[in-house]
Parts: C-alpha cells; structure tokens; sequence
C-alpha cells in the first residue's frame, strides 16, 4: 500500500470569525467540528497519516478537543507555524503581527512529510468526492520521480464556494486541454450580489469571474519533493517582501510560479460537491444545518468515530 498524508493547516487566527478559534467550533451532534469530516472522509479514501499544523499557543486545547481522539485511530504528527521560523539570516520586521501564510504553514511539515500528501484548511468542509480523486490520483498516476512537479488539485465550482455571510477569497483557475491547470489566481472579496458576482484582484480592482469557473479551496496533491521548492524559494519571498508587514507566502502563487516557469503540471480533479465553512461567525448555524442534513441523508453516522 502507497503512503499518503492528510496535512491540515489549523494554525489561522481566525479574525473574520470574531477572533475565536474557528477551526475548533462544535459543529456536529456530538462537539464534532470541521476538521473530524474533513478526517474521517480522507481516511474513508485511503489516506493513512494525518498531520496537524498548529501554532504552540493552540497545542493544548487542540489536542484535548480533536487531536487525541484522532491519535487512537491513525498515525498523527504535529507541524508548527509560528512567526519567527524564518530562514537563518531573517528576523521578523518590527510590526509584523501574523505569520507568513499558506506556503510557510506547508514548509513546515517537511522533515515529517516523506509522501505523497494532500493540503486543506482545517475550517473547510470539502465534501467525501475530493479526497477519493485525490488519493486516487496519488496512487494510480502521481510520478514523485519526475524533475517537472506531477501535482493534482481539487477543482471546485465558484457556486458552491460562496458564503451568504460575506465575501470569500478563492484561488480561480484557468483549464487548459485534459484538465490541466494553466493559472491561478488569488481572486479577493468574491460575493454573490443580486443577480450579480462581484470579485476584486489584490489591488481592490474589480475583476471579472462566473459563477460556474473552476476555483481553488487550497486543496493541493503535492509530492514530498515539492517541500524544497518552498524551502528554496521562501528567502526570495522575504527579500521581496521587505517593507510590507502584511506580506504572506501563498501557496496558490507558489504553485503558479512553478506553472509558468514549466516546473510543475497540475490535474485539476473536478467535484461536485458543496463547500461549506465558518468563514464568519453567521456561518456557524448553517454549517450545523448542513452537517445535520448529511447525518439524515445517511452520508455520516450520528456518532462519527
């Protein structure tokens, strides 16, 4: 059996929400939360590792709420993000306040990870299809040898990505022949108003997008070799990054760099299914209806472990 790892990034702030702990928010009947479906699906697909990218501060309250369960049923590891793990020579800029996004949070599992893996959000619920078609991907046709990057992506339906609490940041996506990816693109304040939808570039440029492209939920199929282009390619970030304190290493611009540069090809893995997630705190009943109406539907049992 090929190994494969389930990496969930939990170490967000969680501002939007009100600043609690989102990603340890009761959701299902018996103090479920997001990250238990996203867990058990992944499991249910195949993958046998999970790792959790926490910060130090969360360590304890993680593991009482989600982490020790999880430890009795498969092989856990634990990564951490925090603001001063930066390359030697680096210190944090007086003022900086967050760490320094996705592509950080990711580097930190390398010297964990030695498989094929899978990234999500821990305060994401993806839906069981994705993670079928990703560890399917992983097993059957991923090439971890090749010096071009094999990658997979789950690609998701801008329709079922949109919160009716506020406006939402996606990675949107141009396909190319055979579902390859040609490009993503951070795409920010992306909100359905009317009849219409309405989305900015990181400038606050109004852009164009459609309800039914592909967009990235940040669920990447990467091969363990891709840890050193984050490794490598973090100095240049700061170098770059110099003098802006809100400056995030973004695994989305990571990937599409590695794109352009003809260094990776990514499968873009099409599904169906309808993301839901505690983005705001007005997010939270709905995700309880929603997770309800899946336990009636017979998709999960009451008691999920």
């Amino acid at each position: 059996m090929k190994n494969t790892a389930l990496v969930i990034m939990a170490a967000g702030i969680g501002s939007r929400f009100g600043g609690g702990i989102k990603q340890l928010e009761p959701v299902g009947p018996n103090g479920e939360i997001i990250m238990d479906y996203s867990i058990h699906d992944a499991l249910e697909a195949g993958f046998n590792k999970v790792v959790f990218i926490i910060r130090r501060d969360l360590e304890q309250d993680f593991k009482r709420i989600i982490g020790s369960r999880i430890e009795k049923i498969t092989d856990v590891s634990y990564a951490y993000q925090e603001i001063d793990m930066l390359p030697e020579g680096y210190t944090v800029p007086e003022g900086r306040k967050k760490p320094w996004g996705t592509g950080q949070a990711v580097l930190s599992v390398k010297g964990i990870v030695n498989e094929p893996f899978v990234v999500i959000n821990a305060d994401d619920y993806y839906g069981k299809e994705a993670f079928f078609h990703i560890h399917d991907y992983m097993v059957q046709q991923m090439n971890t040898e090749e010096a071009v990057y094999d990658m997979c992506m789950a690609g998701f339906i801008l329709s079922n990505t949109l919160s009716e609490n506020g406006a939402v940041t996606r990675g949107v996506c141009q396909l190319g022949k055979n579902d390859i990816l040609q490009s993503v693109t951070e795409t920010f304040d992306i909100e359905k108003k009317g009849n219409g939808i309405f989305a900015n570039d990181e400038n606050g440029n109004p852009v164009l997008v459609s309800l039914d492209q592909h967009v990235s939920m940040n669920m990447w199929g990467l091969p363990p070799a891709f840890l050193e282009e984050l490794e490598n390619g973090f100095p240049r970030f700061l170098d770059n990054a110099k003098g802006d304190l809100k400056a995030e290493y973004l695994l989305p611009r990571v990937i599409d760099s590695l794109i352009q540069e003809g260094k990776a090809q990514v499968k873009v893995l099409k599904t169906q299914d309808k993301w839901f997630g505690v983005t705001y705190q007005e997010d939270k009943a709905a995700v309880v209806a929603a997770i309800r109406r899946l336990i009636d539907q017979g998709v999960y049992r009451e008691k999920l472990f």
